[in-house]
């Protein structure tokens, strides 16, 4: 296995096991507020005053790009014949897109 190879299978690995809480918390938090019959308004209300919220969503983001990025890498490789440099710059730049635009989305919620 390359080099590169290895140290993107430990940051999808990695990347899995925080997405995996945080995937479960924001089910519980949509589900609460459903239930509860919250607007989005009043939601954006109450995380506003907080820095846990941006926090755990920003870091939600984050492993959610690295994530996404490297496994859509992957599956481009396998399926098509697209491989080397081009698909792993471009690969980066979809996760470097998907990060900002969470980013952006983040910076809403503070």
């Amino acid at each position: 296995m390359k080099r590169l190879e290895l140290w993107l299978y430990i940051a999808q690995r990695g990347s899995a096991l925080v997405l995996a809480p945080l995937v479960l918390l924001h089910l519980a938090v949509i589900l609460y507020a459903v239930s509860g019959g919250l607007s989005a308004g009043e939601i954006l209300g109450r995380t506003r005053a907080s820095l846990v919220w941006p926090a755990t969503y920003g870091l939600f983001v984050v492993a959610a790009a690295i994530h996404a990025a490297i496994g859509l890498r992957v599956v481009v490789g396998e399926w098509t014949s697209w491989r080397g440099r081009s698909l792993d710059v471009a690969m980066f730049g979809f996760g470097l897109l998907l990060l900002l635009l969470g980013l952006r989305a983040v910076r809403f919620i503070a």
